[in-house]
Formats: C-alpha cells, structure tokens, sequence
C-alpha cells in the first residue's frame, strides 16, 4: 500500500505565492490545499485536517495572529508562518500565539522544505498512537491507516469524526464531559455527536454473519459530553464486550446507539 502523503494547507493571499508554494510542495511529495483569506483557511482546517498549515500574516479579512490562536483552539498541526514582517515582536507574537516557526519573507525554497520536515518529524512524535490498533468489541481502529471498521466492514468518517471516534476509543468506559469539551479539539463548531452514533450503528453487517443488532433507544443522561461506554448482558449479569455504546449528550439529554 503506498503511503499517504503529508497534506499541507496554505493560507495565503497572493495568488503568485500560493502557486509557487504549491507547485514547489507538490513536486516534492506534498498534497497541497490552497486558501486565499482566513476565513477559507479556517474552514479548509476543518474539513481536511491537515498535517502542516503555512500561513501568511497579512491575510485580507483577518490578521494571521488571529488565526493561529484559533486553530490551536482544537489543532495540533504545525504551523509555519510565512511573513514579510520580520521584526522580532512579530516573531515573538506568533510564536507565544501558537506558531511552530516563522520564516521571513523572501525565504529560499530549500529552507522552507527542510523546515517543513522537522516540523512534520516532531509532530508525528508526539502523535505516534501507543496502540496502533485499537479493538473495543466489533469496532477495530487501526490509526496508522486512519481506517475504523465495525463488523469487519470498513467505515467512512471525515477526518474530524475519526479524531473524535480515536478520543472517545482512548476513553472508553469513561464518559467525556462537556468540561473536556472534545468536540474542541477536532475542530471549530462541529456537532458530529449526533451523527456519530447512527454512523457506527449503520454500518453493513455481514450476510454470513450473525443477525444486525437493532439500535438502542435513546434514553436520559445526566450532563453533557460523549462516551464509548461498554453496554452489560442482562440476562447473565455480567459485562459483554462485543457489545458498545456511543452516547452523545447536549442539554442534558443523550442518543446512544449500540455498535
């Protein structure tokens, strides 16, 4: 299987710039996303869940610095800042904002690339999962491939509902409260804890399988928050680990579908 490429978000106003960043990037292996004001680069962060972001600072509808605090509101990706500002209060700003290296405009290409390999180097350090597949009764999460499957059949999820599915496996048993606020750290004003649960429960069963479980029905929770929770077989009184739950709860209300 071949490897997927790092995808790296440019967030830059000058068409000239995006298209030797982008040019440069993809013939060097990159997969390249292009957004010309802070508003498209918040909204292509979202979406696609890049590895790296290099991001100008004089963007037209809002200042760089702006944007780099609000992806650290639920990204770990490095960012690059790419700027003609080069005095050292803006460095310092960017840096203590959330930015992970500033590089002055004019730069040469070979520094950036070589910068960019560090910083995708130590980021993936720090993500590298302890368990590169995780199994929580018919749902099996193999991260390395970003691939989740329930039943044996593969499941689709947008990056940001796979993050969100990884943390509540990571917590499973445990129901993540709305004071953990895990919906932050897989991106701005995204609600997938409604439909994260139908998503699993929809999965296709097997013909030559066991019958399809029929969803849970929704039922009251105290508190707000997610949780992967291990449902217990009534019958015998004990725990059944091929059974799980994902419950989602806004307002003090929760929907729980069973997996």
């Amino acid at each position: 299987m071949t490897e997927p490429r790092s995808r790296v978000l440019i967030v830059e106003d000058e068409a000239a710039m995006r298209r030797f960043l982008r040019t440069s990037l993809t013939s060097h292996g990159y997969e390249a996303l292009e957004a010309a004001t802070a508003a498209e680069g918040i909204v292509l962060a979202t979406q696609y869940a890049p590895e790296l972001v290099l991001l100008d600072l004089g963007l037209p509808d809002r200042d760089g610095l702006e944007v780099t605090k609000e992806l650290r509101q639920w990204s770990t990706a490095p960012i690059i800042v790419l700027s003609a500002r080069g005095r050292e209060d803006d460095k310092v700003q960017a840096l203590d904002g959330g930015a992970d290296d500033y590089l002055t405009k004019p730069f040469g290409m070979n520094e950036l690339l070589a910068r960019v390999r560090v910083a995708l180097r130590h980021a993936a350090r720090v993500r590298a999962p302890a368990e590169p597949v995780m199994r929580i009764g018919p749902l099996v999460l193999d991260q390395p491939r970003h691939e989740a499957r329930v039943r044996g059949e593969l499941v689709h999820f947008t990056p940001i509902e796979y993050r969100l599915l990884v943390l509540l496996a990571k917590n499973a048993g445990r129901h993540v409260d709305a004071q953990v606020d895990p919906a932050r750290r897989v991106g701005p004003g995204r609600h997938v804890a409604d439909a994260l649960p139908a998503r699993l429960h929809d999965a296709p069963a097997p013909q030559a399988r066991a019958r399809p479980r029929a969803a849970a029905a929704p039922r009251q929770r105290a508190g707000r928050g997610l949780s992967l929770a291990r449902s217990r077989s009534r019958r015998r009184g004990r725990s059944d680990g091929a059974r799980r739950e994902v419950s989602s709860g806004h307002r003090n209300q929760s929907k729980n579908a069973t997996v």
